[in-house]
């Protein structure tokens, strides 16, 4: 069964790939530390804070639950 925090990390990098952006430059456009998004994007962040998830996702132009699923 998969985890939250690996589907989290998955769909942000699968979105982010089909964007065609790196990690550096979604941390510029969701105004995050490029540390937090390795970070979640690696599953080392466990549990990324509901507003953290909330300005990734308006950067990649997807809702939070695109994220979770």
């Amino acid at each position: 069964m998969t985890n939250t925090k690996s589907v989290i990390a998955g769909n942000i990098k699968k979105y982010r790939k089909k964007k065609g952006i790196t990690q550096d430059k979604l941390s510029k456009m969701a105004d995050i530390t490029y540390n937090t998004i390795i970070k979640i994007e690696s599953g080392a962040t466990y549990n990324p804070r509901v507003e953290t998830l909330k300005q990734i996702a308006d950067a990649l132009g997807v809702g939070i639950d695109d994220l979770m699923k």
